[in-house]
């Protein structure tokens, strides 16, 4: 097994291409959820997708979770409170999508949940372009 990860997004097409991408990176030997939009398919969070979510690619190796914006992080944290008094999960503050390939790859190598984490958190944009007139 590997460390599993669940995206947490606004937009469930968001939620759902993160995790389409990050599961091409790792090869399909990573568990990842999707749990994106609100319950009735409009733009939000769901605090029962997060839980479906987090049953769904729950493992022994536990599991990370990304997000995108800042009231994702309090629906997340109400499942993670909810979920992870008999599981490991850990919340990320990495980039959505950068940090999902991250975890991906490093998941699919066999890495732990902490070293997952770090190396998602670690995870950077674009690197910055200088300005030519410079």
């Amino acid at each position: 097994m590997a460390v599993s990860l669940v995206i947490v997004s606004h937009s469930a097409r968001l939620a759902e291409g993160v995790a389409e991408l990050a599961g091409q990176m790792a090869s399909g030997k990573v568990a990842i959820a999707a749990a994106g939009g609100a319950a009735d398919g409009s733009l939000g969070t769901s605090l029962e997708k997060v839980l479906a979510a987090l049953e769904q690619v729950d493992g022994p190796d536990g599991t990370l979770v990304l997000l995108d914006l800042g009231s994702a992080a309090m629906v997340a944290e109400m499942a993670v409170e909810a979920f992870a008094a008999h599981y490991r999960v850990m919340l990320s503050p990495a980039s959505l999508v950068e940090g999902a390939v991250i975890a991906a790859v490093e998941a699919s190598i066999g890495n732990s949940l902490e070293e997952v984490a770090e190396a998602a958190a670690a995870a950077h944009t674009l690197p910055k372009l200088h300005d030519k007139h410079s």
